[in-house]
């Protein structure tokens, strides 16, 4: 179920606030990603998979995350999240079924969200990736929060 915008951004707050304090206890990358796929997972609750891939020797690895099973490795320049990989870009897809190249981990999925994760020294290490099972269920609400949240991995 979609949710308003005021409503969204609202509970986009206390996540943001929530998650500053959780990531804060440790400089682990790989548990402040598990701790934001968990977070943002069970607290939205139209997103059907949470979590990220990772660049690892030029492939896009799944890394922490909440759902369904996922695609182990992603094929190389293929889908919603090399394309964010290789535009540097958050990217929003309203139907995943109309997004040339699309890789279907999970075919329950209709829309997706893809936000670049930069390390301390401002390059690329992979994507948070969010997928709902609502059609145009992410807005520049949902891109402005995400990209914001995913800044805190490396505080």
């Amino acid at each position: 179920m979609r949710i308003s915008p005021a409503i969204k951004s609202n509970r986009y707050d206390r996540i943001y606030e929530q998650l500053k304090e959780l990531v804060i206890i440790t400089d682990n990358k790989i548990s402040r990603m598990a701790t934001v796929a968990a977070i943002l997972h069970h607290k939205m609750t139209s997103f059907s998979w949470t979590g990220f891939y990772l660049l690892s020797d030029g492939e896009l690895i799944v890394g922490p995350y909440q759902g369904r099973l996922a695609c182990q490795v992603l094929e190389k320049n293929c889908g919603v999240c090399w394309t964010g990989i290789n535009k540097e870009t958050t990217i929003i897809v309203p139907d995943v079924h109309k997004f040339p190249g699309h890789i279907a981990c999970d075919p329950k999925s209709r829309s997706e969200i893809v936000v670049p994760i930069r390390d301390g020294q401002n390059i690329i290490i992979g994507v948070l990736d969010v997928d709902s099972e609502i059609i145009g269920n992410f807005d520049e609400t949902d891109s402005a929060y995400l990209q914001k949240i995913a800044q805190l991995i490396y505080l």
